[in-house]
């Protein structure tokens, strides 16, 4: 006879997410990547507020420029943050299914009143929520630093914008803890779906960008007039930006830029009829970045979307026995 489920989806997904919440903020791995990325942020903020004290021009987004300024040998925050929200998300996803199955508890879960997209979208949302307290955290200690030690409150603008870069960050974070996810629902070993989790993050933040200009030269070769005069094709760049925004780390990049530097006007090429009458280095409404922006803001959540729909199916389609 057939099982019959019993209570809402949404209950059960409400409590999959609060058991997998308090597992993530209690874990010790999960403090162990929260020192890390502290301690390695605090360090890009105190490089940023040194570079900010020392120079004497008069910045109207002077709070934008925490997460943007940078001082050797250490990136700017937001450049930091590029590189460690992947390894955060992985770290929490990537033995998410695997490790019910390891420890044998995947079977006794399921035999509950509970269904498979209630236990996947549950972890997800833990996961996803883990990682927003992080970014809130962060966020709020770059506010408050720059309180304290530049003496100047941000204006209403700046808010805003760090605000969209927060739920730019967010998004991109959940890209990959759904690329963990996803390996970890493919590959019953936890150190397996961990590896190419992180493959696949160092061929999309390393590799492509070196790959992708010569695979569009391949696709699209420059005419031979613009390569005697040493002019760059629009077709080939065109397949190159399309190339590279395939990538989700280019995609958080461009949003990063675009939201962080008013003054960015495109994220391509620039023709002379976009900057006739514009004021050079005049930074541009928030409603126009975010327009700007919109296409890769975008972009990454429909990834999450895919990402996780994927995840979805072949988790419904695998034979969990006791």
């Amino acid at each position: 006879m057939k099982k019959q489920r019993i209570g809402s989806p949404w209950r059960g997904m409400s409590v999959i997410f609060s058991r997998e919440l308090a597992d993530h903020l209690t874990s010790a791995r999960m403090r162990l990547l929260q020192w890390l990325v502290v301690l390695t942020a605090v360090a890009a903020l105190y490089g940023a507020i040194s570079s900010l004290r020392q120079t004497t021009a008069v910045d109207p987004f002077v709070f934008l420029r925490l997460f943007t300024d940078a001082r050797a040998p250490l990136p700017a925050f937001a450049a930091l943050l590029g590189f460690l929200i992947p390894l955060v998300a992985i770290g929490l996803g990537f033995d998410a299914i695997n490790g019910e199955y390891s420890r044998r508890t995947l079977s006794r879960i399921l035999s509950q009143p509970l269904y498979r997209d209630a236990l996947l979208l549950g972890k997800f949302l833990a996961g996803l929520a883990a990682l927003a307290i992080c970014l809130v955290c962060l966020w709020l200690l770059v506010i408050g630093a720059g309180l304290i030690l530049l003496g100047v409150p941000p204006s209403g603008e700046e808010i805003l914008r760090s605000l969209a870069f927060l739920l730019a960050a967010l998004a991109y974070a959940g890209v990959w803890l759904a690329v963990a996810m996803l390996c970890s629902v493919v590959f019953r070993s936890a150190s397996t779906s961990a590896l190419v989790a992180l493959g696949l993050w160092l061929f999309a933040a390393l590799l492509w960008p070196m790959l992708a200009p010569a695979i569009a030269q391949a696709v699209a070769p420059p005419e031979l007039t613009n390569r005697l005069l040493g002019m760059p094709d629009l077709h080939t760049l065109g397949w190159q930006r399309a190339l590279l925004h395939a990538s989700p780390t280019t995609l958080f990049n461009d949003a990063a830029l675009s939201l962080l530097s008013p003054a960015t006007r495109s994220l391509g090429p620039v023709f002379l009829f976009q900057v006739q009458g514009a004021v050079l280095g005049s930074p541009l409404p928030l409603a126009e970045s975010l327009a700007l922006v919109w296409p890769q803001l975008t972009g990454l959540i429909a990834a999450v979307v895919l990402l996780f729909t994927l995840a979805y199916v072949l988790f419904q389609r695998q034979e969990v026995r006791a």
